[in-house]
């Protein structure tokens, strides 16, 4: 007949509370109240039918049982944590492998990656930018994402809908200081900032706004747009700009935006799962989803 066991959250409690020598320590320990504690250690006393502690204003100390049953227990204990280890070392490793653009990559994914390995612990992000399109890319992915789904998906992707973006007039404060922006012809006593990824946005902004022909006092040309918003960021120009790749710096003021209500919309942003897509990257597009959820002004 198998014996019967105590109730283990109890020895837990116990162990902890024995090893402190304090319930307040062992609550802290174990991250529940100092009551729980002296609940769960109560009902091991009344398993056992015997008194493990010795109770006295703000103390507490272990009788002979109660020293004797720890003395059984903590190894016990510290024995099937270490055979939980060894499995946890010796399984598969769970990754999942998302394909974004540079861009995106440092000013939306990695920022927000700390909350995906929070919430999913044993599984690894692993990022790959690439600037070809996903039907382009030279090795395997589990999740890509990019703007646009008319051209450079794979057939066998299932492509979905993501995140709306517009482009908004991104600057230092130090540079309005200088040289206030009130309206779009202002932006020609300042340096723009473009990348040759993104070429024609300017010229497109300066259409809609209805300032075809202004001409900035200096332009600055970098090879992406990644560089395009660090050198917005150090004070060399102003930048248009995605809001979901500026929105921390924007909430942070280290850029402000000075015509808020003239953006130029842009193209949406989809993500796909791999045909043989694993259980952590549904994992991961489900986090992609609830980022959207919790985002404000990007979605």
């Amino acid at each position: 007949m198998t014996p019967r066991l105590p109730p283990l959250n109890a020895v837990r409690a116990f162990a902890a509370a024995a090893r402190h020598q304090s319930f307040t320590l062992a609550a802290a320990e174990l991250f529940v109240t100092h009551g729980a504690i002296s609940r769960q250690v109560k009902s091991l006393e009344e398993f056992l039918g015997v008194a493990l502690f010795e109770r006295r204003v703000r103390q507490v100390s272990l009788t002979p049982e109660g020293q004797r049953f720890f003395a059984e227990v903590a190894p016990a204990l510290e024995q099937i944590g270490a055979a939980a280890r060894a499995l946890m070392d010796d399984a598969p490793a769970r990754s999942v492998t998302i394909n974004v653009r540079p861009s995106f990559a440092v000013r939306w994914v990695i920022p927000r990656l700390p909350d995906f390995v929070a919430q999913f612990p044993g599984i690894a992000p692993r990022v790959v930018t690439s600037t070809v399109s996903p039907d382009q890319a030279s090795e395997h992915f589990d999740v890509a994402i990019r703007r646009g789904r008319s051209a450079g998906w794979p057939a066998s992707i299932a492509v979905q809908p993501f995140l709306l973006d517009e482009a908004l007039i991104v600057g230092t404060p130090a540079l309005l200081a200088n040289a206030p922006v009130d309206g779009p012809r202002d932006l020609a006593a300042h340096a723009l900032l473009w990348s040759r990824s993104r070429p024609d946005d300017w010229e497109h902004w300066k259409r809609q706004v209805g300032a075809p022909r202004m001409r900035p006092e200096s332009q600055l040309q970098f090879d992406h747009l990644h560089f395009v918003l660090q050198a917005a960021l150090d004070g060399l120009g102003f930048a248009l700009a995605p809001a979901s790749l500026v929105a921390h710096d924007l909430a942070a003021g280290r850029l402000v935006c000075p015509l808020p209500a003239l953006r130029l919309p842009l193209t949406r942003h989809y993500y796909g799962l791999a045909p043989d897509a694993t259980p952590e990257a549904q994992c991961f597009a489900q986090w992609l989803q609830s980022q959207l959820e919790s985002s404000t002004g990007l979605g």
